[in-house]
């Protein structure tokens, strides 16, 4: 089973999507500022929205679609439908 994941850190007002095996595990990763791409958020990030898929390949593809749309209002729409 994995995962595509929206996190969202208050302190720069910035998402990242990602995608995993383990949303917990790699929570606790940006969250420990050793992701480049995300250590400025850190240690505030939080999981917003997670989506189950089938396969790494699966997951990896619906992270580039999540990525493609490059719009804010896009992911905004997503994490509220979970709600």
């Amino acid at each position: 089973m994995y995962f595509v994941y929206i996190i969202f850190s208050p302190k720069t007002n910035k998402f990242y999507i990602g995608s995993t095996d383990s949303p917990e595990s790699r929570l606790k990763h940006h969250n420990s500022g050793a992701t480049p791409s995300t250590k400025s958020g850190a240690p505030f990030w939080e999981i917003k929205y997670l989506e189950c898929l089938l396969d790494r390949s699966a997951a990896l593809k619906r992270e580039l679609e999540i990525k493609r749309k490059k719009s804010r209002k896009y992911l905004e729409y997503l994490i509220s439908s979970v709600h």
